[in-house]
């Protein structure tokens, strides 16, 4: 007798235009399993994933759930079909409690009862293992918690099959350690899980099988007991890749940056950041932890000139030149000044690119003010962009094709490959590889190096707090908008960063 799988793809495609995301894949999913799902970016693991939650609809081929062959049109079908996908940007309603938003859209039979909800909620935390107040507000809960309240959402909807896009991207490794014990938790409830990551360190710790994606197609499944990061990168590639962080010491590093007493406060008054205070060394890495809005990106915009400062000082020490104050100063009069800050931003296309013109185009905002001679001499620009494609490997039709139809991982490729090559002495980076596969972000690790050998001030705020421990020299931490430590990355620990996050009070270590 045949085998019934939780899930089955066979022969799924899908094509957008021209372009096929997933083609001819032949995948399948055991109940009681937690798989893996791998590849470079724009190989089709999120549309592949979009399809089974009603998203999208393949073109060809078919999905079966517990061996039947079913129609999945629509998110509601894919619940019908206890299936239920928790994305990384959750979608919740910050003035109901947790109870409201998990039954939100259901057709609850008779009279809304909230003590039977939350009695409901409570049972199904306890059964995992969750820690979550069914009558907590949502804008007074953590990443942490908001998470939650979206794994229980499918659950509470009947879910047997789990989707995760990216879940540990803004957890601590106390709080992804708790994640993993609740999905263990759900293994041996019979439930199958799927997860998406980047992360290969915790792919090898959570996972059962791991299925690999390359180019849409599916490559292989194996077992994870059965693997290591390596294979798993040269499958995802194609072909060997080093996955090698070559941290030096730093040479005879220089003050370039001096940030004291920073204060920054939103529209409504409210501290953004307060009383922060660090010092970014030439030659060095300085890497930024933090749970997500912990005040990352405003001390970024604030040292780029972006955002007003309320009080506290931001001295640049150029080389050879007199210190400057850059508090005060818009961020053309900071660069007519000569202060080289490069900054790659959270919100790519917000921000840093213009989604209408090409990789060229964009080469030439960093010189625009120059005069109208940079708009008819493309050359400098187009050559600067070639350079950009070539060594990033980024995928486009031609440098003058609208980055805004690139996949998000190619438009951070070329925000990240600009701001680098305007050679600057301070380079700020916000989550310079957020979307990128394992292979170009190791690209972008070496460029990061690169400068520090340079002699720039690299500051790196990053997510996965193994690669800051590998890449960065010193890391600071911040909690709430306040310091709460800085720590030599070369002798502190994961744990230890994490207790910083979430705690202030933390002891500078030099």
């Amino acid at each position: 007798m045949e085998k019934k799988h939780a899930i089955e793809f066979r022969g799924i495609t899908k094509r957008f235009g021209n372009v096929v995301a997933n083609e001819d894949v032949n995948l399948y999913l055991d109940k009681g399993v937690i798989m893996s799902l791998l590849g470079e970016n724009g190989s089709g693991k999120t549309t592949l994933m979009n399809m089974l939650s009603g998203i999208y609809f393949p073109d060809e081929g078919q999905i079966l759930v517990d061996g039947k062959p079913v129609t999945i049109a629509s998110p509601k079908d894919a619940f019908d079909n206890k299936i239920g996908m928790i994305h990384q940007h959750f979608k919740l309603i910050d003035v109901f409690t947790a109870a409201e938003n998990i039954i939100l859209g259901l057709k609850e039979k008779g009279t809304l009862d909230k003590k039977e909800i939350s009695k409901r909620v409570k049972a199904i935390s306890e059964k995992y293992g969750f820690d979550l107040d069914p009558d907590k507000k949502i804008y007074e809960m953590s990443v942490s918690e908001k998470q939650t309240v979206e794994i229980i959402k499918v659950l509470y909807r009947g879910a047997d099959v789990l989707i995760l896009d990216e879940p540990t991207a803004v957890l601590t490794p106390q709080e992804t350690h708790k994640l993993f014990k609740v999905l263990r938790a759900m293994r041996e409830d019979g439930k199958s899980v799927i997860i998406i990551t980047h992360k290969l360190n915790e792919v090898m710790e959570i996972s059962d099988v791991v299925a690999v994606l390359r180019k849409g197609r599916h490559i292989a499944t194996v077992k994870t007991e059965e693997t290591d990061e390596i294979q798993l990168t040269e499958m995802m590639v194609g072909r060997k890749v080093e996955l090698n962080i070559g941290r030096t010491e730093p040479v005879n590093p220089v003050p370039r940056l001096t940030v004291a007493g920073l204060t920054v406060r939103n529209s409504e008054g409210i501290n953004k950041l307060e009383d922060v205070g660090f010092i970014a060394y030439g030659g060095e890495i300085l890497g930024i932890a933090g749970i997500a809005g912990s005040g990352q990106k405003e001390l970024l915009e604030a040292v780029a000139g972006l955002r007003h400062i309320s009080s506290g000082s931001i001295i640049y020490s150029p080389e050879g030149r007199n210190p400057e104050e850059l508090v005060g100063k818009s961020p053309m009069e900071i660069k007519d000044a000569g202060v080289a800050l490069a900054f790659v931003p959270e919100d790519r296309l917000g921000m840093g690119l213009v989604g209408g013109m090409g990789m060229t185009e964009n080469m030439m905002l960093r010189s625009w003010n120059k005069g109208k001679g940079i708009f008819i001499d493309r050359k400098a620009p187009e050559e600067l962009a070639e350079k950009v494609l070539d060594h990033l490997e980024v995928v486009t039709p031609s440098v003058d094709y609208p980055v805004r139809k690139l996949s998000g991982g190619n438009v951070q490729k070329v925000l990240v490959g600009r701001e680098i090559a305007s050679a600057p002495s301070v380079l700020m980076s916000a989550y310079a590889v957020r979307g990128l596969d394992i292979n170009t972000s190791y690209i972008i690790y070496d460029l990061m190096s690169e400068q520090k050998k340079k002699g720039v001030a690299v500051i790196f705020v990053g997510e996965d707090l193994d690669v800051l421990l590998e890449l960065c020299d010193k890391i600071l931490v911040l909690c709430g908008g306040k310091v709460s430590g800085v720590v030599d990355a070369r002798t502190t620990s994961k744990e230890e960063i994490g207790l910083l996050m979430t705690s202030l009070g933390g002891k500078e270590k030099k």
